[in-house]
């Protein structure tokens, strides 16, 4: 059929919807809806969409939209701030996946030359934003160390992919005088960028704050101006517009300008990945094989890079390992990469088709493991062993008072045992000596020992680690922990585990349910907090102040309060 480019946006769009309608019941990444969709409707498929034209103009607007919102999302302070072990890993992460990636794809694997091989290594080696923030998020994880670590390698990762655009154009004759060249035309890009964001763009946001149609469409003019001046100095028009988004992410409108492009965002970013599964060709063997080749270099490239370098720094199995197993999937950027190699010549469809498959499957397997991320660590600590990387030892952490033997158990740290814990140096610190803290957390064991607490590295859903920890000589144990965050276990299966251990302790758990309250004292516990019910009663005092007009009292006390407060977790 041949349609106007109009028809062919609709036929899109229906596609996207109704195939995302589908994955979204079956819980599956709406990335591959998207793909999946195109690839039906396209010239592959039922031959719906077939206009070469249309299928161009909309991969490139969705493209420019889509580097736009990366760079929007970008913050530039984590950039600059990113510690030190991060940093370090993050770089070894990707030059050694580039280089092992490269080393693989150009003898073995399906690229047609070194140059498309290290297109491939480079997409290879980075990871997906959206798929990895989505799941740490519904975890909870994002703010654990092992969150973090993620996300600080996943910003370094943009780095790495606006310097590979820099250099992109230069890639077929790397002499020095054209690359230098190009990074002369980058500084005159990033210049102006800085210039016009520093002294022109926020007086004029600022004037137009309170009219969303020209907040919206001064964006979508700032975007394509930058796309428009990259190209005009002979880089790539993605390359402006990541920038572009970059520049925009300092403003204080930076919130306002995302929520007013994020709409026409997913518009035009739903075309590009719809057209971009237009060009997937019919799955043969040949095709499943390379995409099963691509996806084991990339989770093999991911495991040696990521876990010896946070092994080695200290971290121990667990928090070794859990970023290297977020970190296994293709991000967008890679098949944006890939798209930006296709217009210059240098990577063939099949390249991407593999790439695309291998996206969409890494995306699937991904999903699953990063949501069973403890089990998958629980499982890999034999084999682990086995490969000469054995475990931080229980006890490798102990330190404290060492003045008697420690009674009140805190069984794993987070926030309301960080907050416990203050209150106790500041009203009981005579209870100081008797604390035994149990946590896998190296970085908050290393807090607690400076403060002269005795803490025990150790998983604590494990009952080797409580006998060694001397849990059968406790008065009292306390896990604060709601079930979302114990991994593997729950608090209704924790108190039956310490209760087997100490039938006679004083057991405290955590209850999320109120319906969960009476089912854990009827299973034998001491008492159950319930931090709904405490927040509930703050929110009522709230009220209250407000009504006498209270609330800037109210207000300065917390603060007051808070501002004297010298938590482990703040």
């Amino acid at each position: 059929m041949d349609h106007g480019i109009v028809t062919d946006i609709a036929w899109c769009i229906i596609a996207a919807w109704v195939v995302g309608v589908v994955c979204q019941v079956a819980r599956q990444p709406l990335l591959i809806a998207y793909l999946v969709a195109g690839f039906a409707i396209g010239p592959q498929g039922f031959e719906v969409v077939t206009n070469a034209d249309s299928i161009r103009t909309m991969s490139e607007i969705g493209l420019a939209l889509l580097l736009f919102m990366i760079g929007l999302e970008m913050d530039l302070k984590k950039m600059l701030g990113s510690g030190g072990a991060i940093t370090v890993t993050a770089l070894v992460q990707i030059s050694g996946g580039i280089a092992l990636g490269w080393l693989i794809f150009r003898s073995v694997g399906p690229a047609g030359g070194s140059l498309e091989a290290l297109y491939l290594a480079v997409a290879a080696a980075m990871s997906s934003t959206v798929i990895i923030v989505k799941l740490l998020h519904e975890k909870r994880e994002l703010e654990t160390l092992a969150g973090r670590v993620t996300m600080g390698i996943l910003v370094i990762q943009d780095v790495a992919a606006i310097l590979f655009l820099a250099i992109q154009p230069t890639l077929k004759e790397p002499a020095l005088g054209p690359l230098v060249e190009a990074l002369g035309r980058v500084l005159q890009l990033v210049g102006a960028a800085y210039f016009a964001g520093r002294f022109i763009l926020p007086p004029v946001f600022k004037l137009v704050a309170r009219r969303p149609e020209l907040v919206l469409v001064g964006a979508l003019a700032w975007c394509f101006a930058m796309a428009g001046f990259a190209s005009y100095l002979g880089l790539s028009r993605e390359m402006g517009a990541l920038l572009a988004g970059v520049m925009v992410s300092t403003f204080p409108y930076t919130l306002d300008v995302v929520a007013r492009v994020t709409s026409i965002r997913d518009f035009f970013v739903t075309l590009f990945f719809v057209s971009l599964g237009m060009i997937i060709p019919m799955p043969t063997w040949d095709y499943l094989f390379w995409m099963l080749v691509v996806s084991a270099v990339l989770l093999l490239t991911r495991f040696i890079t990521v876990f010896p370098t946070l092994f080695r720094m200290g971290l121990g199995q667990r928090m070794s390992l859990l970023p290297a197993v977020n970190l296994g999937q293709l991000s967008e950027l890679s098949l944006v990469l890939l798209a930006i190699g296709k217009t210059a010549g240098d990577v063939s469809d099949k390249t991407i088709s593999i790439t695309a498959f291998a996206f969409a499957f890494l995306a699937v397997l991904s999903t699953y493991g990063i949501l069973r991320s403890d089990s998958v660590v629980r499982r890999a600590g034999p084999i682990l062993d086995k490969l000469g990387f054995p475990d931080l030892p229980a006890g490798t952490h102990d330190a404290g008072h060492g003045e008697e033997a420690p009674d009140v158990f805190i069984l794993g740290f987070c926030w309301t045992a960080s907050s416990l814990l203050e209150e106790i140096t500041r009203e009981k610190p005579t209870l100081l000596p008797r604390l035994m803290v149990v946590d896998f957390n190296p970085e908050t064991a290393n807090k607690l020992r400076d403060r002269d607490i005795q803490v025990m590295y150790g998983d604590i859903s494990r009952p080797d680690v409580l006998e060694h920890a001397g849990i059968s000589h406790a008065k009292v144990i306390i896990c604060s922990l709601g079930d979302g965050v114990l991994r593997g276990s729950t608090n209704r299966k924790m108190l039956l585990q310490l209760r087997a251990l100490n039938p006679d302790a004083e057991v405290v758990v955590h209850a999320d349910k109120i319906s969960d309250v009476h089912a854990l004292y009827a299973d034998g516990a001491s008492y159950v907090i319930t931090p709904r019910l405490l927040e509930a009663g703050d929110l009522l005092g709230l009220l209250d102040a407000i009504d006498k007009d209270l609330t800037g009292q109210k207000r300065g006390e917390q603060l007051a309060r808070l501002e004297e407060r010298r938590e482990v977790i703040p």
